[in-house]
């Protein structure tokens, strides 16, 4: 599903918003959580997940073509954790334990 499918699919669903309101909603909810990870921020939505970030620390790398030995600088990399409600509903009730 796309940003433009989603927000034709709430907007179906709640014929008394006006699709432009809808895709502002959607927006504003998106350039949120995206600026609180730029923050470093968590972002946690109860039953669905978990926005965050990882940093990554340099390290050496190698170009698999010539197997030349890079420097791969530091960087930070969004993470997505699902919640439990999310997990069972994609596994049928089955919950995988929160080891990682």
């Amino acid at each position: 599903m796309t940003k433009s499918e989603l927000i034709a699919r709430i907007a179906e669903r709640n014929p008394h918003l006006y699709q432009r309101d809808v895709e502002r909603i959607v927006s504003t909810i998106f350039d949120e959580i995206a600026d609180a990870l730029a923050r470093g921020d968590r972002v946690e939505l109860r039953g669905f997940g978990a926005f965050s970030v990882k940093r990554r620390d340099a390290r050496m790398g190698r170009n698999p073509r010539t197997g030349e030995t890079v420097d791969v600088d530091a960087k930070v990399a969004p993470y997505f954790k699902t919640g439990k409600q999310l997990r069972e509903l994609l596994n049928g009730g089955e919950s995988e334990s929160d080891d990682d």
